[in-house]
């Protein structure tokens, strides 16, 4: 027994002693890596965006925007916590994809990353040190970059080796010279083979073969990173971690105070609460809860109607009709005619009654374009970027990372319904007087040139 129960122990020990040195072989991601390298680059737009340069230019420049100031706000607090909430809720949509991930994990804090996410944001509690410092969160932004190349290009070489099976397959099928069939065989199997080699070498280099764990902790701790980095360039004071080890300009933090979170004043109407409604408010409501109902648009707005979209492409129809309007014919007078809701068009009628049929005067057509100019010159700009933000989050588009660096703030969806309305009412008179203007120019040109004409065939 003595002998039996030695031999046990050293068997143990020999395997004990084989798992250290050969441990078991953790699942790996396989055929999940192209969900997780459609998630990477939107994690590393996030961080690029909260770089102490784009927090500056959202200071200084993209709140301060003319549209901005006219249709949407002037309260800077207000405009800061629509940036400061767009980018939670931007943050909260790519954290949901990795708590599907992380709940098949095996390290059961990784299971747990919903809850231990939502205590981090409401308390700034981070029992795991997943908060990354400045330094290490580069590192592991350039080290995502280099997996999702990778893991594109495995993508795409395994689209050629279905593109070469399927040819080796038509050929094997195909009836023809069978000294050139056995060539072509020959050649697409080669081809089949290298194939096959670069896919399994991409594997190794790409996100297929990483450990399952260890990406999804790649990814849950960029994302308590971002939050983090969130909390500290905006100046939210309840409970962040000191974790960032990253001097900050004073251009840099640009939210003012969480106490103020609900103190806007915004154009479509006041949206000021009491100090005690507030306080009720941060208890009753996590802070993802908050910011999500801070996106949510004043009823006067354009959001609130479903029309930003809608109004954006009517804007940007008429700014090429006012740069060209001598190659306006009657159709795409009545097409944008036909885009004119209800309210526009009682305003417009009205605007328009009284005005007469004449429009030869130049000099009252040079002050219209002039007028017209500047208004394009603020509103322009906010329904481009409407048009960008919506194509960037269509269906279409929601793999591909973010292009531009637009806000919903930017846009037309915060923007007061009437103020715009009057600025587009405003265009389509001015519209109006300089098409009308151009047809009568162009009238008198072809009437003269007909006289001229008339004039040689009588003298000749």
């Amino acid at each position: 027994m003595g002998i039996e129960t030695w031999l046990n122990k050293v068997k143990h020990s020999i395997t004990h002693s084989f798992d250290s040195v050969h441990p078991v072989k953790r699942s790996r991601l396989g055929v999940l890596a192209f969900e997780v390298a459609g998630i990477m680059p939107k994690l590393t737009h996030m961080w690029q965006l909260l770089s102490e340069k784009n927090m500056a230019r959202l200071r200084n420049e993209s709140i301060t925007l003319e549209g901005v100031r006219k249709i949407v706000s002037t309260d800077d607090t207000f405009l800061l916590s629509l940036a400061c909430a767009e980018m939670v809720e931007n943050l909260v949509v790519v954290s949901k994809s990795v708590a599907r991930l992380s709940k098949r994990c095996e390290d059961s804090h990784l299971r747990s990353f919903e809850s231990l996410l939502d205590g981090f944001a409401n308390t700034g509690r981070d029992p795991h040190n997943w908060v990354l410092g400045w330094k290490e969160m580069e590192a592991r932004n350039k080290k995502m970059d280099r997996y999702v190349t990778a893991t594109s290009a495995l993508h795409q070489a395994i689209e050629g080796l279905t593109v070469v099976e399927n040819n080796l397959k038509k050929v094997v099928n195909h009836k023809s010279d069978y000294t050139l069939k056995q060539q072509k065989i020959i050649d697409l199997q080669q081809k089949l083979h290298w194939q096959k080699h670069e896919i399994k070498c991409l594997k190794d280099k790409s996100l297929w073969n990483k450990s399952y764990d260890n990406v999804t902790s790649l990814l849950v701790k960029s994302i308590f990173t971002i939050l983090s980095r969130i909390k500290l360039m905006f100046n939210i004071n309840h409970g962040y971690p000191a974790s960032l080890p990253r001097s900050l300009s004073a251009s840099a933090t640009v939210y003012p105070s969480v106490d103020t979170l609900n103190s806007f004043n915004f154009v479509s109407g006041p949206l000021a609460k009491s100090a005690k409604h507030q306080e009720k408010n941060h208890m009753s409501h996590g802070f993802f809860d908050i910011n999500s109902k801070i996106l949510k648009p004043s009823s006067t707005s354009l959001g609130a109607a479903a029309l930003a979209l809608h109004y954006a492409n009517l804007i940007i129809v008429a700014e090429k009709m006012i740069r060209s309007p001598q190659l306006v014919g009657l159709d795409a007078r009545d097409d944008i005619y036909s885009m004119l809701p209800s309210s526009i068009r009682v305003s417009l009628r009205c605007r328009l009654k009284g005005i007469g049929f004449s429009a030869s005067d130049p000099v009252l057509a040079s002050e219209w374009k002039a007028a017209l100019g500047k208004i394009l010159g603020w509103l322009s700009p906010l329904a481009h970027n409407m048009m960008k933000w919506q194509s960037e989050r269509s269906f279409e588009h929601q793999k591909l990372m973010p292009k531009t660096g637009v806000l919903l703030l930017q846009t037309l969806f915060f923007a007061d319904q009437q103020k715009t309305e009057a600025a587009i009412t405003k265009l389509l008179v001015g519209l109006n007087y300089i098409w009308r203007f151009e047809r009568e120019m162009n009238a008198k040109a072809l009437l003269s040139c007909g006289n001229f004409k008339n004039v040689q065939k009588n003298i000749s």
